[in-house]
């Protein structure tokens, strides 16, 4: 597939081009789907590291469309690793339903990282939504021994049947995210507030990754009223509400 001029934009600022091959799909959750694709040596290439993401490329119409994905269980000797789609209207979704072993997928590499955590860190406060929880269980994977906060906010009742791959000392709460203009106000109180009683600004490391209006309010929160050092924080906002 031609990438169109996004993709000639990417590939000028050294992107890396792969092409992906679905090995199986199952769905999760009833309003998630998962599928294990073969990497075309992308592992290889460029090691996999917590919260990694690849923009997908798929045909809208014709037209070259991409979005990013996180990486889920990366297993570079096998060359393989999982994507997550959440089933909505969309050409992704649409693709993932669709999706038989032996499909291909033309995937890029460009602009992720993910910085080695301060040392020392007392807790984890992790903020995310459906979204980016693959994104949240791949920090939990690679820090299993460090205490936890996570609040996830929830979009809808079967999100609370996804898996979060907590542990002992990772504590998880889900807060319903509401509609119209209350719609986020009940996740940024809650984290405020449990960040008031129980973050420590200079000992923890933060991450958020939902919706990017709460993420820039939740950061300017951490870095102005707290005083989080910037280098404790790791903010992205991972969609946005177009309500």
């Amino acid at each position: 597939m031609q990438h169109g001029w996004q993709g000639a934009v990417i590939k000028a600022l050294r992107g890396r081009d792969f092409t992906l091959e679905v090995l199986s799909a199952q769905d999760v959750g009833g309003r998630y789907r998962r599928v294990r694709v073969r990497d075309g040596g992308l592992l290889a290439a460029c090691p996999p590291h917590p919260t990694m993401w690849v923009r997908l490329w798929f045909s809208d119409g014709g037209r070259p469309h991409q979005r990013a994905f996180t990486v889920v269980d990366p297993d570079p000797a096998a060359g393989s690793f999982d994507l997550e789609f959440a089933l909505h209207d969309g050409v992704a979704a649409a693709w993932s339903l669709a999706a038989r072993p032996g499909d291909r997928l033309d995937a890029t590499v460009y602009g992720t990282r993910f910085d080695p955590l301060p040392d020392p860190v007392r807790r984890l406060h992790l903020v995310g939504d459906p979204a980016s929880l693959p994104a949240v269980n791949s920090v939990l994977d690679a820090h299993p021994g460090t205490p936890a906060t996570v609040v996830l906010e929830q979009g809808h009742p079967g999100d609370r049947a996804l898996p979060v791959r907590s542990r002992e000392g990772h504590d998880v709460t889900w807060v319903p995210r509401g509609d119209g203009a209350a719609a986020g106000t009940a996740l940024l109180e809650h984290v405020r507030s449990g960040w008031a009683v129980g973050a420590d600004a200079r000992a923890d490391w933060f991450w958020l990754g939902c919706e990017a209006a709460s993420t820039r309010a939740l950061s300017r929160h951490l870095r102005r009223d707290l005083g989080v050092p910037k280098e404790r924080v790791s903010a992205l906002g991972y969609w946005r509400d177009e309500a």
